[in-house]
């Protein structure tokens, strides 16, 4: 209720703004208005100066906006009363005789000076800095979201205060940009005030002369004292709200109020105000100024230096106290080891050597990367990756990088800082020198070279990167190789509320009503570990829905769910018009679902050692095969056996693709060239 009678009584004073312009108003109510908008332009400029940041003040364009025009009505209705009666009322009045003090003459000057000094340099220097500002302010937002991404990538702070932090460089950006443009109406504001000041003294010599039969001096004395006034009761808002806005535009961020910030930083050192009253002395004893004005002025400032000094020597004691006290109570209390206890699901460790590339103040951009490497994966695999966890170990070789799942080292790795690794891509006919390596990722032959080798090396048709480079894709395919175990069950929650904002029904059907949080999480693994994207959700979650009412194998559904998503699987795997694969022995299948146990924690294969091992053998040599002539190996299979058969071979051949007849779309043509038997 309070807030409607507030939007209301608003909307009313908006309102009588601008009607203002159009309705005469007596003199006793302008007095009135007048005032309060002394008053007005008077909060504003304290509650600039008291603030400690701009956006403490986020809605000052709208204000401004609301003032400027408030104070042009104001002037719209004095003028009107000016030029009819030749009176404005007693506050008009008031500051007209006070100011010219009897003399026409020093009143019209110092009008003038007023109305230069808030035009030439607050409003005009308030309107540069606005703009200057905003522009700055927009430029620099990329440059802050990556600080706060990478920050978040580090642990330095959490997603909720990356929203916040978000949030608050958004509405940077926007104060700025509206205060670019609000500052010109305090420009337009102060030429509209001298503009209707010369238009009262002409206006209401002619007036006066003509309609009311005035003598030249009195017309002049008395429309001059009525425009000086007039004009100073304006001025003046308008002069604090100039600075309001000055004040705003310049402002930093301070941790304490504006008053002590600028005392702390202009008497900061006590130095400086001995040094300060030194030159006043030595400028009253050797100039014709005289001790008698500066020795007072320099005792004040070396009262001050030397409680400013007192003081620094108490806090310098103090804080030795809170330090010991700090250490000793460190020391008393029980270790804390509850903070050891969590273990982070992707860290990448390195030596000390390589901290420049992660370090923004040297250039580095490591952190860069590992931001993208989060938002590459999200967009191709749709799952969400785990904050990564960088460090530098110093019991890691200069050089060295360790990448961790939940603690464990999976991948690890040198680098030569300052050098470039390059990769024969296959064709590279004339050679370069440099040290035999190995690419980390993907286990290519590759050599390391200098500088000035790299622009030789890409003419020659190497495959040239850079340092972050390489740790960042190493880490791409490591990521990749476990997403199954990263995700987790808060993870699996997230994706489904995602996707639920369109499919509630869906969702409120299939989980927990047919399956748990944990079997979808088991399916979605599933397919992640085999590196199928799992981004289109809601096709994953129709598919469990339609069978998940008489299949409650996990494996089983799986192979529906890829049955579902056949075209995206096609697409994956087959680029070519004619695609070249590989296909199981009828006797091989059916020896393998002959083989199939089941049991409560799901269903396994048991063959025979031998036999496996003639079946991996037969399938390392189809696989050469392939590989010989540049394809990569895919072996086709019967939908009932493939998932059996990629349990069996995923330990001998790891990036074997396995798919079955039911995984490829219509429109891919399929030509085996081979056949794994043991017959």
């Amino acid at each position: 209720m309070l807030a409607r009678s507030g939007d209301a009584i608003l909307g009313i004073f908006v309102v009588a703004i601008l009607a203002l312009i159009m309705v005469p108003l007596p003199e006793q109510v302008l007095s009135i208005f007048l005032i309060i908008n002394i008053s007005i332009g008077s909060m504003i400029l304290l509650s600039s100066l008291f603030s400690k940041e701009s956006l403490d003040l986020s809605l000052f364009p709208t204000m401004l906006l609301i003032t400027t025009i408030f104070r042009l009505g104001l002037n719209i209705a004095s003028t009107r009363l000016i030029l009819t009666e030749a009176n404005a009322g007693p506050v008009v009045e008031a500051f007209g005789i006070f100011v010219s003090n009897g003399d026409l003459v020093i009143g019209v000057i110092i009008f003038i000076i007023i109305s230069i000094v808030n035009f030439m340099v607050i409003t005009k220097g308030s309107e540069r800095v606005a703009e200057v500002s905003a522009r700055f302010t927009l430029d620099a937002m990329p440059g802050k979201q990556m600080a706060i991404d990478a920050d978040l990538n580090s642990g330095f702070i959490d997603e909720e205060m990356a929203k916040v932090r978000r949030k608050k460089i958004q509405d940077e950006a926007s104060f700025f940009g509206a205060m670019d443009g609000a500052s010109k109406f305090v420009k337009n504001d102060a030429i509209a005030g001298i503009l209707i000041s010369f238009i009262n003294i002409i206006a209401g010599l002619v007036i006066g002369m003509v309609s009311k039969d005035m003598e030249f001096s009195d017309a002049l004395s008395t429309y001059t004292i009525l425009t000086i006034g007039d004009g100073l009761v304006s001025a003046i808002p308008a002069l604090f709200i100039s600075t309001a806005t000055g004040v705003l535009v310049t402002k930093t961020q301070q941790d304490d109020s504006m008053s002590t910030a600028i005392m702390g930083q202009l008497v900061y050192s006590p130095l400086v105000l001995y040094l300060v009253a030194g030159v006043l002395i030595a400028l009253g004893a050797f100039t014709p100024i005289g001790l008698s004005i500066t020795l007072p002025v320099s005792i004040v400032w070396l009262i001050i230096a030397r409680n400013l000094a007192n003081r620094e020597k108490v806090e310098e004691v103090e804080s030795e106290i809170t330090t010991d006290e700090e250490a000793a109570e460190e020391i008393r209390k029980p270790e804390n080891v509850v903070s050891l206890l969590q273990v982070d699901p992707i860290e990448l460790e390195f030596g000390y050597g390589i901290i420049p590339l992660a370090d923004v103040n040297q250039g580095g951009d490591l952190l860069d990367r590992v931001v993208m490497i989060r938002r590459q994966i999200a967009i191709e695999l749709g799952t969400i990756v785990p904050i990564i966890r960088l460090r530098d170990n110093i019991q890691l070789p200069p050089n060295a990088y360790s990448i961790k799942i939940r603690g464990v080292e999976v991948a690890k790795s040198e680098i030569l800082f300052d050098h470039y690794m390059a990769m024969n891509p296959g064709y590279v006919e004339e050679e370069v020198e440099g040290i035999d390596t190995i690419e980390p990722a993907f286990g290519l032959p590759a050599l390391w070279i200098n500088e000035s080798q790299r622009e030789r090396a890409e003419m020659r048709g190497y495959t040239v990167v850079d340092g972050p480079s390489i740790i960042a894709t190493h880490l791409t395919e490591v990521i990749r190789a476990h997403l199954a175990e990263l995700l987790t069950r808060q993870d699996t929650q997230s994706l489904l509320n995602n996707i639920a904002e369109n499919n509630a029904a869906l969702i409120a059907e299939l989980t927990p009503k047919l399956l748990s949080l944990g079997d979808v999480q088991k399916v979605l693994a599933n397919l992640l570990s085999e590196g199928i994207s799992i981004r289109d959700l809601a096709t994953i979650c129709e598919t469990l829905a339609d069978y998940a009412t008489s299949i409650r194998d996990t494996d089983v559904l799986t192979e529906y769910v890829r049955q579902g998503m056949a075209r995206a699987i096609s697409k994956r795997v087959f680029n070519n018009p004619t695609n070249q694969v590989i296909t199981l022995d009828p006797a091989i299948e059916q020896m393998i679902m002959n083989s199939v146990q089941h049991t409560e924690q799901g269903s396994y294969v048991s063959l025979e050692p031998q036999v496996l091992q003639k079946i991996v053998v037969r399938l390392k040599k189809e696989i050469t095969k392939l590989t010989s002539i540049g394809l990569a190996p895919i072996i086709l299979t019967s939908p009932i056996v493939r998932i059996y058969f990629k349990q069996l071979t995923k330990q001998y051949v790891p990036d074997l693709i396995v798919i079955s007849y039911n995984e490829i779309a219509q429109s891919v043509e399929i030509q085996s060239i081979g056949m794994v038997s043991i017959g």
